[in-house]
């Protein structure tokens, strides 16, 4: 079914806006998934915070011009679907190096973050970057290190001392 001017104004619109606040995206070729595997990757897209869709190609180079993700419209060719990470520059990133790990059939060709288009096997990179939440928990560790390092330190000679006092008081009271 062919969609209108209306829709094809509408789905431009929608992909260039969430283009324009992405992290970094994904595109990937999908030919011959079954129907059942890819309303399975789009809902674990929605809860992972990864917007997916499917655009005719010539309506994605039109969203993506303009945005940072404009270096990916020469590679727009074929069947593909559009990964964006709306959290996380690595949660798309997480969500296709999974999936692709039980389904071959998903093939990515493309790679970018903020503007820049990189190797697929750079995938793997961007995968490992940390979450929001693991990032904070690294940072506040980091930040807490120094302050657990200077008040052992300020503890030391107090229990030095409390230890050389217990083993004078124990050897008088043992030798007399």
């Amino acid at each position: 079914m062919a969609l209108r001017i209306e829709d094809k104004k509408e789905v431009v619109s929608e992909v260039a806006q969430v283009a324009a606040g992405a992290y970094s995206a994904i595109a990937a070729e999908y030919r011959g998934m079954p129907v059942v595997d890819v309303t399975g990757l789009r809902a674990r897209a929605r809860e992972q915070g990864v917007y997916v869709r499917v655009v005719k190609n010539t309506l994605a180079r039109r969203a993506l011009e303009g945005t940072s993700y404009e270096c990916m419209s020469q590679g727009l060719v074929g069947p593909l679907m559009l990964f964006f990470s709306q959290e996380d520059p690595g949660s798309a990133a997480r969500l296709v190096k999974e999936f692709t790990e039980d389904n071959e059939l998903l093939e990515i060709k493309m790679v970018a973050v903020d503007g820049q288009l990189f190797e697929v096997s750079e995938l793997e990179k961007l995968s490992s970057l940390p979450n929001k939440e693991q990032a904070i928990g690294m940072l506040m560790a980091a930040m807490k290190a120094p302050i657990e390092k200077l008040v052992r330190t300020l503890a030391a000679p107090h229990t030095t001392l409390l230890r050389t006092v217990a083993a004078v008081r124990d050897r008088k009271q043992a030798g007399g």
